[in-house]
């Protein structure tokens, strides 16, 4: 008698557990290439652009964000560099479930660094951090660019 009545808290469960729940309703409107033209590229080229130094005939310029207002400029860029990683893995974004997967979850992570960074309002970091961003993206535009490309013409 227990062990019946075992079995049946345990098919119940399973039961419970496997209720088919819907998926949110998300519903893409940019495909990949305007969503890297339109929000991935300038928001990452603000990141990249808020710490370098500029040597000129003049002289050496350093370029760091200073102000409250030009920190929470940079941190916004870095936010949606790193939420963008998480809307190419959203389908129909994806190209596949593996390299793909990859390249994504690694500008989200190294978005994530960048945010870390700037919490930290360590500019030099950022600098370097700007960089595993940019390979980050490199790596992924070797591999998957012409399909990108190609998937919108068609």
């Amino acid at each position: 008698m227990c062990k019946q009545g075992i079995m049946l808290a345990l098919g119940l469960i399973l039961v419970g557990c496997g209720e088919a729940q819907q998926a949110p309703p998300f519903t893409p409107v940019a495909d990949t290439k305007l969503l890297m033209e339109s929000v991935i590229d300038p928001a990452a080229d603000v990141v990249w652009d808020s710490v370098k130094t500029i040597i000129t005939a003049e002289g050496m310029e350093e370029i760091r964000p200073h102000t409250e207002e030009q920190w929470t400029a940079v941190r916004n860029a870095a936010m949606v560099v790193t939420e963008s990683g998480n809307l190419l893995m959203m389908a129909p974004r994806a190209v596949d479930s593996d390299e793909w997967m990859k390249a994504a979850q690694a500008m989200v992570e190294t978005g994530q660094q960048a945010i870390r960074a700037i919490e930290k309002r360590d500019a030099d970091e950022l600098f370097v951090v700007g960089g595993y961003i940019y390979d980050s993206c490199t790596n992924c535009h070797s591999k998957y660019i012409d399909e990108i490309v190609n998937a919108q013409t068609n």
